[in-house]
């Protein structure tokens, strides 16, 4: 796709060959791939505006789809499209700092309270708080530091307000330039800096240090524990220090999944100037535990030459798909064998991680989800990569992890995923609508919104959301009503509004909210 056109896909008469057809502004570009290239993949079509996709059915390392009898057993939900929509609000940004003497503290509390208490008379349902690995277990393995949240917690209850908490198992310390930011435990970063391959890294061999690498899950590099060991224990310290809460006070729990507590990889870096909109991202696979994993299925799967690189014309941060030979058709593209191979594997290994993560979780909070009086909900987050979704290849979202293109549903498999653990899947964009987004870059968060939404309805999965852009006017708070309210679908469970800061309080900023928390509370 070249700059400034128009995607346009179409299917064209043959038994083993599909055409896919691009217009641009000055040129019709038309090209073909073979059916054999494509393993796996039936021919159950999906429509997504003027795209033909094929949908998956299977994967040969995937994590498996609920099978007929697993489905059976799910409860449907019951409907909620004429309820209200109970609205939580984030916390600030620089809400927690670290004191001189290196204890966590709430800044500005003073202020906080005034903010609490106006939030509750208008409306408002609860109050959405990060809960920082990095701030509970910051010194020592094992030392959890719950003090900071007993405070906070014992406020927000005190106001009559609700909590949405996040447990954040990444740094901000990238994403609050402004700000002090808040960084992974210490310990960690002092291993981090004698291996700095329990970071994510791109081609160029650049760590980013806000998430460890999935490719440590199961390897006992943290005094003598794993990844996934180290999570288990901070939810289980979580729920200890909070049982009494649970299901009350705490209403819904979202399980950290990476950078920004979203499950994706960190292929988008912003802060640290690598990455900038529109650009396609980077893969991040190259520390030296997901290379040996690769290398491994590689081996397995009968292709060394597979074995020890990602893909090498894939581009750069910053690239637009055009003239990136892995993102559009041909030897070694998206659409090859390799490509196919890399894309499940690199994907199929986000799924793991996620799989593994909630499992831990949802036997942690079992009882608390079973209790049918005071409830907890358990969510995971992802993130929506809606640039370049016009195109076929979707590389922004390939690069984070979603193996989503105009012939595959990657979404499907994920939903599948949160289904077996019973969780709710957390959503954003709410607010954006097409005609407001650049034309040139071939974006669509309504249409990726609403193929997410398919795919969590199909799966019999609850839906939050939540804003990604800031919002007072009164078209962006529609715009957010009405995919919380939508008449095709199932209405969202919550809804969290990102975030708290002093432009909400703002005359015509409050003026606006205020109606639209109303609104949300409404029974339609």
């Amino acid at each position: 796709m070249i700059e400034g056109s128009i995607g346009m896909a179409c299917k064209c008469s043959s038994s083993t060959v599909e055409r896919r057809c691009v217009i641009s502004s000055n040129k019709l570009k038309e090209f073909c791939f073979n059916r054999k290239n494509l393993r796996n993949v039936s021919t159950v079509l999906v429509f997504k505006r003027s795209f033909v996709k094929w949908r998956s059915v299977s994967g040969r390392s995937r994590i498996v789809s609920m099978d007929v009898r697993e489905k059976s057993k799910s409860t449907l939900f019951e409907s909620s499209k004429h309820k209200r929509v109970p609205l939580y609000v984030m916390m600030p940004i620089d809400s927690f700092g670290i004191d001189t003497t290196g204890a966590p503290r709430i800044r500005k509390i003073k202020a906080l309270t005034v903010s609490l208490k106006a939030l509750k008379l208008a409306g408002v349902h609860g109050i959405a708080v990060e809960v920082w690995w990095g701030v509970v277990e910051r010194f020592f393995p094992h030392a959890y530091n719950w003090s900071l949240y007993e405070q906070l917690f014992k406020l927000v209850s005190e106001m009559g307000l609700k909590l949405q908490v996040a447990l954040s198992f990444h740094s901000n310390v990238h994403l609050s330039s402004r700000v002090q930011g808040i960084s992974l435990p210490q310990w960690i970063i002092e291993i981090g800096q004698h291996n700095k391959d329990i970071y994510y890294r791109d081609q160029n061999g650049f760590p980013n240090a806000d998430y460890l690498t999935l490719g440590v899950d199961n390897i006992p590099l943290f005094s003598g524990r794993t990844a996934l060991q180290c999570y288990e224990d901070f939810i289980h310290s979580f729920t200890n220090k909070f049982d009494s809460l649970m299901g009350t006070i705490i209403e819904e729990v979202c399980v950290g999944l990476g950078p920004s507590g979203e499950l994706r990889y960190p292929a988008h870096p912003l802060q640290d100037g690598r990455w900038q909109f529109p650009g396609i991202g980077a893969f991040q696979c190259y520390d030296k535990y997901m290379m040996e994993d690769l290398r491994a299925v590689a081996w397995q799967e009968g292709k060394p030459d597979w074995a020890n690189k990602g893909p090498p014309n894939a581009g750069d941060y910053n690239s637009f798909p055009t003239d990136v030979p892995f993102f559009e058709e041909g030897e070694g593209s998206f659409l090859s064998d390799y490509g196919h191979f890399f894309l499940e594997w690199y994907s199929d290994r986000l799924l793991r991680h996620a799989d593994a993560v909630l499992e831990i979780a949802a036997k942690l909070l079992k009882k608390y989800q079973e209790d049918e009086q005071h409830s907890v909900r358990v969510m995971a987050k992802i993130g929506l990569l809606y640039w370049w979704y016009q195109t076929v290849s979707h590389p922004a979202e390939l690069t984070a992890g979603y193996y989503n293109t105009a012939f595959r549903d990657g979404y499907d498999p994920l939903t599948s995923m949160l289904s077996r653990h019973g969780a709710a899947l957390q959503i954003s964009c709410f607010e954006m609508m097409d005609d407001e987004t650049p034309e040139t870059f071939l974006c669509s968060p309504e249409s990726l919104l609403q193929q997410i939404k398919i795919a969590s309805k199909k799966r019999v999965i609850e839906l939050t959301g939540r804003n990604t852009h800031q919002r007072f006017d009164e078209a962006g708070l529609k715009q957010i009503h009405s995919n919380c309210f939508d008449s095709q679908a199932e209405a969202v469970r919550s809804f969290t509004y990102f975030r708290m800061n002093e432009k909400i309080f703002r005359g015509e900023n409050w003026n606006n909210f205020v109606p639209f928390v109303r609104r949300m509370n409404t029974e339609l």
